[in-house]
């Protein structure tokens, strides 16, 4: 699996609740920053409160080998109770050029999705008097991290693609179950400030 073709992952739970109780969780972008063990905080841009079409956020990640770095993200797309999905950009330069966010988040066009460095996505389906939630990935096709260790080590591409997905998957299992216990719960989780 090559950087270039778009790699992708996902990972799903059920969860003992209903879709609109698992809705509530997966659509505060703040939540994550509690459960993933690499993004550390977030919040909306440009007036937003919550998830809508076109809708932007900044996140604020960490790795021990990579440091710190931050992203924007738009909201590319909203069906209630059923999807939310979000591509990211590098708004800094970290991995190449720059990309601007006023000229990549245009408000006629939404995000050029040549310059995303990865595209999320939760879906959420009624399933057995509960819910089916699934989180995917798929990163490219702009540069990231995993494109600064493929220019290292162009040889072994495929090895640096397949290390990264599993790291995500590690991730989005943390996320998901930590969705699931709150939602199972009865917890209600309140929206990140921005």
């Amino acid at each position: 699996m090559r950087y270039a073709d778009g790699p992708g992952t996902h990972c799903e739970v059920h969860v003992d609740a209903t879709v609109e109780q698992v809705w509530r969780l997966v659509t505060d972008i703040g939540l994550p920053a509690r459960l993933s063990p690499e993004l550390q905080r977030v919040g909306w841009l440009d007036g937003a409160d919550g998830p809508a079409p076109g809708a932007r956020f900044e996140g604020h990640n960490h790795r021990d080998d990579m440091g710190d770095w931050r992203t924007v993200s738009q909201v590319i797309e909203l069906a209630e109770y059923r999807s939310f999905a979000w591509a990211v950009v590098d708004p800094d330069g970290r991995y190449g050029a720059p990309v601007p966010t006023s000229s990549a988040l245009s408000d006629d066009q939404g995000l050029d999705p040549a310059v995303a460095l990865a595209t999320w996505r939760f879906d959420l389906a009624p399933e057995e008097g509960g819910t089916r939630l699934r989180q995917s990935v798929v990163i490219g096709p702009g540069r990231s991290g995993v494109s600064l260790v493929i220019d290292r080590w162009p040889d072994r591409e495929e090895q640096i693609v397949e290390y990264r997905l599993a790291d995500l998957r590690k991730g989005m299992t943390a996320t998901l179950e930590g969705i699931k216990a709150l939602a199972e719960r009865g917890d209600r989780a309140g929206r990140a400030e921005g």
